[in-house]
């Protein structure tokens, strides 16, 4: 059987770093689409980021073939590059120092196991339709949830 074709554009970010964070995600399989988002009080942009990504492909009900579109080089480098060594090192960077987020990294590379994705990086706030979505979706996630500093 055919795996389903998944887009999924994914997007996080806080107010301060650390600060209260949101993620949002948008899916689109053939006409249909969903959207997703959560909200954390004390976080950081990179871990919102990864979120947005592990969620986008947990909510899928079925293996697939994804393109995951983000505006993270950390999310895309980390997946398409570093991880491998990472692995390879027992969780070391290559300055023998323990990678932070160890346990949104690997539940990022489970949740990938499960599809054939694809990781695409494009520049953020530059008018992407889809990435401006998802952005507008993890600030309003922000909004809703927590307080702005400042």
């Amino acid at each position: 059987m055919d795996k389903p074709e998944v887009r999924v554009f994914c997007d996080g970010g806080c107010r301060g770093n650390p600060g209260p964070g949101g993620w949002g995600a948008v899916l689109y399989s053939g006409s249909a689409s969903k959207r997703l988002s959560g909200f954390k009080a004390n976080t950081t942009n990179n871990v919102m980021e990864l979120t947005a990504a592990i969620e986008s492909l947990k909510a899928l009900k079925k293996p697939s073939v994804v393109t995951l579109v983000t505006d993270s080089n950390y999310v895309v480098q980390g997946m398409t590059s570093w991880i491998r060594n990472w692995t390879k090192n027992s969780w070391k960077t290559a300055s023998k120092k323990p990678v932070k987020n160890k346990e949104l990294w690997q539940a990022l590379s489970s949740e990938a196991s499960r599809h054939d994705v694809t990781w695409v990086w494009v520049k953020g706030h530059n008018g992407h339709p889809e990435n401006e979505l998802a952005d507008h979706l993890a600030n309003e996630a922000m909004d809703r949830r927590g307080p702005v500093p400042g």
